[in-house]
């Protein structure tokens, strides 16, 4: 019942306290008639005040100058009725009808600049410096394009005063006149406190992230536009408040090469389009949008179902229009409202913008890619060397491919593709001449291309049927050869698809004996011949592994006899690379029982072997496995840099089949060793990005590198970058992800979330995970999810959850004892306890420190492992602290006395704690007790101890506070 003012001010309170959005609003909207019914300025003001802010991040600030009409007019008769906090909005507010009035185009321009003039004559009435009326003045000059430089200079050469915005918010005004003007560099310096951390408030970095998205890219700051978009579009994600912010997200990912990151970003963001209350963000959201959508289309993608307005299906052709359409007549409203074409030749430009990246920037997050835009962008980066012009002539190119693919050459790929593209075009006529062969044999020739193309995407079965058909045609062409050798590769197909596979040595030795009939009697070619050979060497290698790591004689023997084989037989037919190709097998077998010097000094050889022949396409995957044998002997420098050139090999070949994403991700992992932290993540990045655009067949191994990307990213203080990655992991635990991976994911995420102060969030995050391992047969999992969702409940203040995944610790604990993570939940629960509740709830926190006490005691007597002198010595801190808080302080004394006594006992690894225990003691008996000269005494005594156990810090801790027990 809203029936006295007492019951108004304690609803605005209440609803103060709820996030901005419609619930709120309504909610004051409602207040505002409730508090009319009183004479009571006081309550009016606030709820009006409530209100006015509820517009101004639910957006709709168009709305406020209505609102603060009602606040002024109150003011103006009774101003000793506003509180202390409301009587300083009322001038901070002026601001923000400003603000209003200036980005709603059917205000006159002379309304706006009436408002400026009112805002300056009631702050020099009321003593307040006129800073914040020339910043006012400068933010309708960079609108209207007029004498912009000239109102810069009058607002910042004024010093900042109470009134002024935030530090954080000018200085991203400060930085976006220079980025308007072209000075990227200057721009960035300038926001550098901002996106740093150093200056913050409620929306910042958040805004100035999406400010410094694209003069970032621009400047080739990746890893920092990586960052700043996964931090920022967090924050910024659904909220109306943020709209022109989530509308530079999307143009980031436009021109970064994100597309399907744009799209997903879209999706999420479908009921922003509904936000009209803030007419030039609306602007700034729709032109943002504008630049993916345009850019799609551009590249043929009009068909494509995209998000859009709700209430009707979009295709990018459609919503491009319906874009163009109201955003074109909302510039040309603030351009005649301005007289001016400023807002828009702004944005203009901004959808002139061609992409900045020649390759996608990889984010680490998953995007759930349209099928269309993730084909697109499959294929490895364009080569760096110059490609050979492909022949007119149609026999020419044939011949050509031919000659390329003995050679082994990557460009052989894609001369094939534009011989099946010329020959599957209406109107083709087969040329007929000798040399190019029959009609049959080139159908035989591009069969087998597209069952390699099958293959290379891992789709085994299509590949094996395909390779049977070329066989067919073959032998339907009158050539044996061929036929032997395709079908001959049939039998080890299935080895990389069904699990426990082994070879069918009935068929390879039958083979080998028909293909030793075929050459000599002249029908098979040398190269058809060796490839045979290698397919017992793949075969003899994949079973000695499958073996490993103990293989029996007969296989070892096998494999030794296979690779020699096809060794010794490419040496005496001269080709390098197929000699090359056996030793890969021989340094990779070599490698995986444990002889990784060996493995390297052949891998080398092979590397010289290839350069002796002058074939450099074929370095990369020999660069890729020396990388993969150096990284796990130990040398994860010289890996490091192996993998980068293995890297720039392949793209330089353009090697489409390269395994570049098992490359980045084992780089990233040598980056990890070599704490290179930055290139680590970028690699994982690269690797995360690589796997995604192999599909479903990829998508655990894609969340795996997350997995790990993601601690990278924890290790360096990049906690919200980690939440932004883990939870697009979770986002694909419909894939059919492993249920551990899964669990492990939500773990992370609900650590990170804690990292964040994000406590509520952690605490769903702990619940779910605690649903899914409770049925797991290691309990201690159990345990210590619900310890950690126990502290997250509390955290948020959630007491009565707090205390139900406290039971469940308790219950799991009872079948799988984690001694040690119970008594620290249950310790850092009285903490807790203590911090909301004050004195009274001492009984409750002793009470939690007791059962702490009993749970080592049992262990103890059943003869269970756990830290003895840790739990026992934390119990007595904590109980000091709980009895310090409590104002009883000589027990508290004695209990930090008997801590530090039971750290003696813990040797070198009590140093720490103890000396924690020693400044608490030192509080204790210097403030709360009076008698300094003995917390003195206490303080050198636990220097010297922290000086002689290497305990820099904590010494520096001791010693800053004994110098302010002898300064007083």
């Amino acid at each position: 019942m809203l029936d006295t003012p007492d019951a108004v001010m304690a609803a605005l309170r209440e609803n103060d306290a709820r996030p901005y959005g419609r619930t709120r609003t309504v909610t004051a909207e409602e207040l505002v008639d409730a508090a009319e019914q009183f004479e009571d300025t006081g309550v009016r003001s606030m709820a009006l005040l409530e209100l006015m802010e509820a517009y101004e991040y639910d957006g709709e600030r168009s709305k406020s100058p209505v609102v603060f009409a009602r606040v002024l007019k109150l003011w103006d008769q009774d101003s000793d009725g506003f509180g202390e906090w409301a009587r300083q909005q009322v001038f901070w507010r002026f601001k923000w009808v400003a603000a209003a009035l200036m980005d709603t185009p059917d205000v006159p321009l002379a309304a706006v600049r009436r408002w400026h003039t009112e805002l300056r004559d009631r702050y020099r009435a009321a003593g307040y410096g006129l800073q914040p009326y020339y910043a006012q003045r400068y933010h309708l000059a960079a609108q209207t394009g007029v004498a912009v430089q000239d109102a810069y200079e009058l607002w910042t050469a004024r010093p900042r005063t109470e009134l002024s915005d935030c530090h954080a918010c000018e200085t991203r005004a400060r930085a976006r006149h220079f980025i308007e003007a072209g000075d990227d560099a200057r721009g960035l310096e300038i926001l550098a406190p901002v996106l740093d951390g150093r200056s913050t408030c409620e929306q910042e970095p958040y805004l100035s992230q999406a400010t410094a998205l694209l003069p970032l890219l621009r400047r080739g700051r990746l890893d920092e536009a990586r960052s700043a978009h996964l931090t920022g579009y967090r924050y910024a994600r659904g909220k109306a408040s943020m709209l022109h912010a989530v509308g530079l997200h999307i143009e980031f990912c436009a021109l970064s090469g994100n597309e399907p990151r744009g799209l997903e970003l879209l999706a999420e963001n479908r009921d922003l389009f509904a936000v009209a209350g803030e007419p030039a963000a609306r602007l700034e959201f729709l032109t943002g949008v504008e630049v993916l959508v345009a850019g799609l289309a551009a590249a043929g993608h009009g068909e494509l179902a995209v998000s859009g307005p709700a209430g009707t299906s979009w295709t990018v052709d459609t919503l491009l229009a319906h874009l163009r359409g109201e955003a074109d007549a909302l510039a040309a409203r603030f351009d005649a409202r301005n007289g001016t074409d400023a807002v828009s030749a702004a944005r203009r430009a901004r959808l002139a913008v061609e992409p900045l990246l020649a390759e996608p920037l990889a984010l680490g997050v998953r995007a759930a890619a349209a099928l269309e835009l993730s084909t697109a962008q499959a294929a490895a980066p364009a080569p760096r060397r110059t490609v050979e012009a492909e022949p007119e002539d149609f026999t020419a190119l044939v011949l050509r491919a031919r000659e390329l693919e003995a050679a082994g050459h990557p460009d052989a790929d894609r001369l094939w593709k534009r011989i099946a593209e010329r020959a599957g075009a209406d109107g083709f006529v087969h040329p007929g001449s000798a040399e190019l062969g029959g009609p049959e044999r080139l159908a035989a020739e591009l069969a087998e291309q597209h069952a390699h193309e099958a293959l290379q995407r891992d789709e085994h079965a299509e590949g094996a049927a395909g390779l049977l058909a070329a066989a067919a045609l073959y032998e339907r062409a009158g050539l044996p050869g061929p036929a032997l050798m395709v079908r001959t590769r049939t039998l080890i197909v299935e080895l990389d698809d069904v699990e426990g596979a082994v070879a069918d040595w009935t068929a390879l030795d039958a083979a080998l004996a028909r293909a030793e009939e075929q050459r000599a009697a002249g029908t098979l070619a040398d190269d058809d011949y060796l490839i045979i050979l290698q397919s017992r060497a793949y075969a003899a290698h994949h079973d000695l592994v499958e073996a490993l790591p103990e293989p029996s004689a007969q296989t070892a023997a096998r494999f030794e006899a296979a690779v020699g084989a096809y060794r010794q037989t490419a040496l005496s037919l001269g080709s390098a690379r197929r000699a090359a190709t056996s030793r890969q097998y021989t340094a990779d077998a070599a490698a995986r029982q444990g002889r990784l010097t060996e493995a390297a000094a052949e891998l080398r050889e092979v590397l010289a072997q290839l350069d002796a022949a002058e074939l450099p396409w074929h370095t990369p995957r020999v660069l890729g496995l020396l990388g993969q044998v150096l990284l796990q002997d130990g040398e994860p420098a010289q890996a490091a840099e192996v993998f980068h050139r293995a890297l720039a090999e392949a793209v330089r070949w353009g090697d489409d089949s390269y395994p570049y994403a098992p490359t980045y991700m084992m780089l990233g992992h040598a980056s990890m060793q070599v704490e290179d932290l930055g290139g680590a993540v970028r690699a994982l990045s690269e690797a995360a990005a690589r796997y995604d655009r192999q599909g479903e067949t990829a998508v655990e191994e894609a969340a795996q590198v997350r997995l790990q990307l993601a601690d990278v990213l924890r290790g360096t203080g990049r906690s919200a970058d980690a939440v932004a990655v883990l939870e697009s992991v979770l986002d694909a635990a419909g894939a059919g992800l492993d249920e551990r991976m899964l669990a492990q994911a939500r773990l992370d995420l609900a650590r990170g979330l804690v990292e964040l102060d994000e406590h509520r969030d952690a605490a769903e995050e702990y619940l779910r995970l605690a649903d899914l391992v409770a049925d797991w047969e290691d309990q201690q999992t159990h345990t210590m999810v619900a310890c950690e969702a126990t502290l997250a409940l509390a955290q948020a203040d959630r007491w009565d959850a707090a205390e139900a995944a406290l039971g469940r610790a308790r219950e799991a604990h009872g079948k799988a004892p984690q001694v040690d993570q119970l008594a620290a939940t249950l310790r850092e629960l009285a903490r807790l306890t203590m911090r909301d509740k004050g004195a009274e709830g001492l009984d409750a926190a002793l009470a939690l420190l007791a059962e702490a006490d009993a749970i080592g005691e049992a262990a103890e007597r059943a003869g269970e492992e756990y830290s003895g002198w840790y739990l026992r010595g934390g119990s007595h801190y904590e109980r000091g602290r709980c009895l310090a808080v409590a104002d009883r302080h000589e027990e508290a004394l004695a209990e930090v006395e008997r801590a530090i006594a039971v750290y003696e006992r813990g040797g070198e690894r009590a140093e720490s704690p103890r000396a924690e225990s020693v400044r608490l003691a030192a509080l204790i008996e210097g403030g709360d007790l009076g008698r300094p000269q003995a917390a003195v005494a206490r303080l050198t005594a636990g220097i010297a101890r922290c000086e002689a156990a290497g305990l820099r810090e904590a010494a520096q801790i001791l010693g800053e506070l004994r110098e302010r027990f002898t300064v007083n």
